[in-house]
Order: structure tokens, then C-alpha cells, then sequence
């Protein structure tokens, strides 16, 4: 290698993920992802504001500090509001209203300086991964969320941005390892979206700098891991805290709660002023008061997003077992419970669905038959599910299964992007 090309890239490219982010720097003869923390390659996207100071943690710490009983406010799946109405709104944190604009702005800068410290240089240029669609079915709002990300990475210090599909940049992580021209179905199932691209890629095909012409089709639809969450709470841990269950005048109780309960980034809605009384007023008009108890128990003691996360480790753990225990003694002396993977396909298959119906969408739009794939490459860390694996492979019975770098593989296509345009 010589030349420019061997020399480490000027820019870096930022996976800014829903659940998960990664930054990698494009060095020869070096992994591309950067340590962020801990000497971890991922960086979870979560941020802890804690009361008693100003101290602000971030990622695996942030959730230690949470579960270790800190007092202060979670804030997990931030992603998921870009292309909301969210968006321009205030929180509420240590007391005061913050913009969720600056709270993003906020962890990508973190993102950003960790990047930094890892490479030992700055960057002030990057390629940015975004979904194929931050919104289903509205161009104008799918552009005004990439507008609105472009403003904040801006505002957190990066001068020169450039952005890619991150199952695009996933393909040309596969490309760097293989020895052959191949037409691949990349499967990009992250924390809020599912993504999909159908792209020529090969060892010639490396040295382009424009690959438009390589990408068949791309597609995606507003369905991530953080949605199967939500579904198998809604379906498997709610009916424990009143969901479907009846109040004295014989209808069932709001869903309201149980619906921001479930999803990571409207948990904390579940703890206002008006939320508790609400569910005081829910309390005495209920006919299973034992159920509603343990729901304001969750909400007293502010543990939503440890029930979220111990949703989210039971999928996961579904992933690979026909059964996961639920130890939920935080909410009442002796509860638990035991959920099974055939519990999480009845949950999920109506998602599922939608999943397999945009990949023979992209099918159809690329005209290419299934027998013409030659590969399947999986990443994401929700690609794992069984159910949605099942479903995608056996739409191309013939192609290649290959499993990618799960929670890496789109932050270092990213870095080989930012090569090509910055260089």
C-alpha cells in the first residue's frame, strides 16, 4: 500500500445507533472500530443525568449507575425521535426543561471525543449512518430528520459531514473480506429500523469511488429491536401489571401507561406528576387492585427501564433458548416469571411480517429473482432473532447465510466510506 492510501484516513465514520453506537478510522493494516469504552468497540446509547450533582455518564456506565440505584433520569433509544415531533420538544432534567435537540447533540459529541481519545487526532469530518428511512411513506419528514441530525452532529463539533445507508456501509464491510464479485442481500435489523440494500460488491469494485451504480434496490421500514421489546412487554409482562385486566365498571384499564412503559424512549413519561395521579385514580377504580399496585410500584420507584431491560434480556436470551426466567422480585417479594420463544413469535410475527414484506418489495423492485442472490449478510444486534431469520431465508432458499459483525459492521463500512469521500 502506498500513498495516500497508506496513510490513516483525515475522517471517521459514526454508527449513531438506537440502541448501540461505534466509530471507526480507517487505518492500514488496523481493525477499523475505535475503543469507546472500556476498551469496548460499542458504546450503548444511553445517558445518565444524576440528581445529586452534574455529573453526566454515559453508556455501559450510565446504566451501572441507574441499576446501582442512583438517583437521576435514564435516557435510552434517543434516536428514536429523530423524524418525531419529540424532536422540538423539552425534558425535563435535574429540574430544568432541556431540549432533546441538545441532549443528542450532547452524546454525539460524547461519541465524537471518545473517537478522539481512541485515535489520538481530531475529527471534524465524517460519514454519518442513517436508516434508509428515519420515517415510512413521508419524504419531506424523512428529510427533515436527516436535516435535523446533520444540524446536531454540527453542533457537536463535526465541520464536514457526509451521510450513508447503513446497510450500504455494512456491504462494503463485507466487501473488505471476501475474493469474489457477489450480488448480496444485506439484513440490517438495529435497534429502530430494519434495512435492507441489494448491492454487486467484490475486490475490484473496492477501488470506485462512486457505487451508485453497484446498488440494486434499497429499502427499510420504522421496525428495530426496541419495537420487539415493546411487543413481547406488551404482550407477556404488562398483563402482570393490569394490562386487559377489567376496572368496576367493567372496562379494561387505559393502555396508556402500560403502552410508555414499554417503550424505551416514553418511559420517563410514565413518571410525571399527572401520569401518578392518573394511576392513583386507575388504582381506586380497579378490580384487581393487586395488579395495579405492582405497576405503581414499577412507577414509584421509577423502574421502568430496568423492566425494559429485563424484557430485553429475555429476548435476547430467546435468541439462543426455548425459555428465559424472569427474576421481578424489585417489584414484589417472590415474582417471577418464565417466557418462551414461542411467546416471542406470537408477539413479533405481526412485525415480522412487515419485515418480510419490504425485503420482496426490494425484490421486486430490483427485478431480481431470489436464485439470483448469491449471499444474505446479517448485522444488527436484532438480526439474531430466530424468527425474523427464518422468515428472511426463506424468501432466498438458495443464497448464502453470513453473519456479520452484529453491532460492528455498519460503523466500519462507515470508516472505508469516509476514506473514499475525504481522501
Amino acid at each position: 500500500m502506498t500513498g495516500a492510501s497508506a496513510k490513516p484516513a483525515s475522517a471517521c465514520g459514526i454508527d449513531f445507533g438506537t440502541s448501540n453506537s461505534t466509530a471507526g478510522w480507517s487505518r492500514p493494516g488496523q481493525g477499523s472500530l475505535l475503543p469507546l469504552e472500556d476498551g469496548k468497540l460499542t458504546l450503548p446509547s444511553v445517558i445518565f443525568f444524576h440528581a445529586e450533582d452534574a455529573h453526566v455518564s454515559y453508556g455501559r456506565a450510565a446504566l451501572a449507575d441507574y441499576l446501582d440505584g442512583h438517583e437521576g433520569r435514564l435516557m435510552r433509544s434517543l434516536k428514536s425521535l429523530l423524524g418525531t415531533s419529540m424532536m422540538d420538544e423539552h425534558t425535563e432534567v435535574a429540574g430544568r426543561a432541556v431540549p432533546f435537540r441538545l441532549l443528542l447533540a450532547q452524546f454525539i459529541g460524547e461519541l465524537k471525543r471518545r473517537a478522539e481519545v481512541a485515535a489520538g487526532q481530531p475529527f471534524t469530518r465524517a460519514v454519518l449512518g442513517r436508516p434508509v428511512f428515519f420515517v415510512d411513506d413521508d419524504p419531506v419528514a424523512d428529510r427533515r430528520a436527516q436535516d435535523t441530525l446533520e444540524d446536531i452532529a454540527r453542533h457537536a463539533g463535526l465541520r464536514e459531514i457526509a451521510f450513508q445507508y447503513e446497510p450500504i456501509a455494512a456491504a462494503f464491510d463485507y466487501e473488505s473480506q471476501i475474493t469474489r464479485e457477489e450480488l448480496v442481500l444485506v439484513v440490517d435489523i438495529g435497534g429502530g429500523t430494519s434495512d435492507f440494500t441489494l448491492i454487486r460488491v467484490g475486490p475490484e469494485r473496492t477501488r470506485r469511488t462512486e457505487r451508485h451504480g453497484d446498488i440494486l434496490a434499497s429499502g427499510g421500514v420504522h421496525i428495530g429491536g426496541t419495537d420487539f421489546d415493546r411487543a413481547l412487554s406488551l404482550a407477556s409482562m404488562m398483563p402482570m401489571l393490569g394490562l386487559g385486566s377489567l376496572m368496576k365498571n367493567g372496562r379494561e384499564m387505559p393502555s396508556s401507561p402500560y403502552f410508555n412503559l414499554a417503550t424505551w424512549h416514553t418511559i420517563n413519561q410514565a413518571y410525571t406528576k399527572k401520569a401518578w395521579a392518573q394511576l392513583a385514580e386507575l388504582h381506586r377504580d380497579a378490580a384487581d387492585r393487586p395488579r395495579i399496585e405492582r405497576l405503581q410500584s414499577v412507577v414509584r420507584e421509577r423502574a421502568g427501564h430496568w423492566l425494559a431491560l429485563q424484557v430485553e434480556a429475555a429476548k435476547i436470551a430467546l435468541s439462543d433458548a426455548d425459555a428465559a426466567q424472569i427474576d421481578l422480585d424489585r417489584i414484589a417479594a417472590g415474582l417471577s416469571m418464565t417466557l418462551h420463544r414461542a411467546e416471542l413469535d406470537r408477539a413479533i410475527d405481526g412485525l415480522v411480517v412487515s419485515v418480510e414484506q419490504s425485503v420482496s418489495r426490494l425484490l421486486l423492485d430490483a427485478g431480481v429473482t431470489a436464485s439470483g442472490i448469491d449471499t444474505v449478510f446479517f448485522t444488527g444486534g436484532s438480526s439474531g432473532v430466530p424468527l425474523l431469520r427464518q422468515r428472511v431465508l426463506a424468501l432466498t432458499p438458495q443464497a448464502r447465510c453470513v453473519e456479520g459483525d452484529l453491532f460492528g459492521s455498519i460503523g466500519a463500512g462507515l470508516a472505508l466510506d469516509a476514506r473514499r469521500k475525504f481522501s
